[in-house]
């Protein structure tokens, strides 16, 4: 066969077409037609800053994004910021009503933590506007029938605590997190019901302290990552703590962690090296967060590749730090529900990185991830969909930690760059595949309770991922359905799927919303023109009026002296 030549994270890679695909079942004779179970919970997914708007109002401290967004421009796609993002603070009825429209039963956002303490310290500063924001909102939620499952934190520190205890590096990072979460808790926690410590910890750590790419962007190779989710660990089992001993018997709700991770599929699975690399694969990212948070410690695959790398490399001390006896009790069982976030599917196939050539996560783990070229792309060079892996994941979750009560939290497609995509066909498809493979995991025995999409709207990220489109050229900054909404809203209604031919129809109904929608964005243009001349015009002829009624007066007043 001729191999073909396939980038993927910074490398290149060859991967031969020799049936890796045939392994993933044709989706069609795969299908399964059949319901979730009766109470499923379906939902949309946000973060805070992606979605803010008004960073510097109603006494919001700053963050460490809006340091780096300000300060170092070229960082994000296009010089973007959030300074104005989807100005979802001021429009939060308007993106309610588009919750109802799609008939969600919850709806997950995150708080934004400089934004109730603009310090990152309890003692210090509390924002009572920000509470009252957030209040307003949770209540408005609950109006409309809506669940709030709020996280803590998705990536936003307070930059006071970037600059004065270096973020996430040090030890300090786990008290005050814990009285942030215990002030979320105190105030929220009579209405929110479902609370994720932290959104896929394990991304934010390789992004900022290992590649840079992310704020501060600091490239501490090798060392940074392992020590900030050291503390990441450390403060979820304190804000776990600290709800089951005060506020659990009081609000009876739930405290879990969000955790993203693709599947690692053996790219030959008759051999025992592909199959340890790929279940390593599994453990240095999954297991990494869920392994000490469900068993106490780290994987023994992490403890003892990081281990003899870091003797090989001259080190007395293993990069990986370590959890004390006392700290492995305190950890173990800190979780009442496993949050799973998933995207796509690697192979994985081994490959010995020598120690000299300097510490890193990639080196530490080694092995090489691979695509297989028939896997179809999604507006992303990083992402191909493989409803199959998720099915496998699932699976995995649910035998290495004890068959947890698992909650979806975040899972979707991009659009292409630069694109005004109505028809995103291509979501419709990645969301029946990928929420079929969830309701088989069901039908095998996996306790899946709820199912969040990412995202309700486009808004500040390297990759547009929203259900409604967002004019961000006009004033008001529109929102427009894409066809993904009205397929979305039908599977919501049928809590799954009923037969081939109303899947079908569906899709069919679905794209018919693309021309509707592209007609009404094309007379966007038209309108702004027609407001333009107004917004000029109008000023003019009264400012002209009043000059004339002026002169008319003056020369009025002459006549009479």
């Amino acid at each position: 066969m001729k191999p073909v030549w396939v980038v993927i994270l910074g490398w290149i890679l060859l991967v031969p077409r020799v049936g890796t695909a045939q392994r993933g079942p044709p989706e069609e004779a795969s299908f399964y037609h059949g319901t979730f179970p009766p109470g499923f919970s379906w939902g949309m997914g946000s973060s805070a800053y992606q979605t803010k708007d008004a960073w510097d109002q109603d006494g919001e401290g700053p963050s460490s994004w809006d340091n780096f967004t300000h300060g170092r421009k070229g960082q994000v796609l296009g010089g973007d910021t959030a300074d104005s993002a989807c100005d979802s603070y001021y429009k939060l009825q308007e993106d309610i009503a588009l919750l109802k429209e799609l008939q969600v039963s919850h709806y997950q956002f995150s708080l934004s933590w400089p934004r109730l303490l603009p310090t990152g310290i309890r003692a210090e500063q509390v924002n009572k506007n920000e509470i009252k924001f957030y209040s307003d909102f949770i209540d408005a939620l609950l109006r409309s029938n809506i669940t709030p499952i709020v996280t803590l934190y998705h990536w936003e520190l307070p930059q006071m605590l970037q600059v004065t205890y270096g973020g996430w590096q040090n030890v300090s990072m786990t008290g005050y997190f814990r009285d942030y979460a215990d002030l979320c808790f105190e105030v929220f926690g009579d209405r929110v019901k479902h609370w994720l410590t932290f959104s896929d910890p394990r991304t934010m750590v390789e992004k900022v302290y290992e590649t840079g790419l992310h704020t501060p962007g600091l490239r501490l190779q090798g060392t940074g990552l392992y020590m900030a989710a050291h503390h990441i660990i450390k403060a979820h089992a304190q804000a776990w703590h600290s709800y089951n001993n005060t506020w659990r018997s009081k609000q009876h709700g739930l405290v879990g962690i969000s955790l993203d991770c693709d599947w690692g599929e053996p790219m030959d699975i008759h051999n025992p090296d592909d199959l340890e690399a790929a279940e390593r694969y599994l453990q240095f990212c999954l297991g990494w967060f869920a392994n000490p948070i469900y068993a106490g410690d780290y994987p023994q695959v992490m403890k003892d590749h990081i281990g003899t790398k870091s003797a090989k490399q001259g080190l007395e001390m293993s990069r990986l730090p370590t959890f004390s006896l006392q700290e492995k009790s305190y950890l173990k069982g800190t979780s009442d529900f496993l949050g799973l976030g998933h995207f796509t599917t690697r192979y994985i196939t081994q490959r010995k990185y020598p120690s000299h050539q300097g510490p890193s996560y990639q080196n530490d783990r080694d092995l090489i991830e691979l695509v297989d070229p028939n896997w179809p792309e999604i507006g992303s060079p990083w992402l191909y969909s493989v409803p199959w892996g998720f099915r496998r994941l699932l699976n995995f979750a649910q035998t290495q930690y004890g068959d947890p009560l698992i909650y979806v939290t975040e899972s979707g497609a991009p659009q292409n760059l630069h694109c005004t995509q109505f028809c995103d066909e291509w979501r419709i498809q990645y969301l029946k595949g990928y929420i079929n493979e969830m309701l088989k995991a069901i039908k095998d025995g996996v306790d899946i309770k709820g199912y969040t999409s990412r995202s309700l709207l486009d808004k500040f990220e390297w990759e547009k991922y929203g259900f409604y489109y967002i004019e961000f050229n006009v004033r008001n900054k529109p929102r427009y359905p894409k066809a993904s909404v009205q397929y979305y809203k039908e599977i919501i209604t049928a809590n799954g799927f009923p037969n081939s031919q109303e899947v079908e129809s569906w899709r069919l109904k679905a794209l018919e919303t693309c021309s509707i929608n592209n007609q009404m964005l094309a007379t966007e243009p038209l309108l702004r023109r027609m407001h333009v001349p107004s917004e000029i015009v109008v000023p003019t002829v009264c400012v002209l009026s009043i000059l004339i009624a002026a002169l008319l007066l003056t020369l009025l007043l002459r006549s009479h002296s």
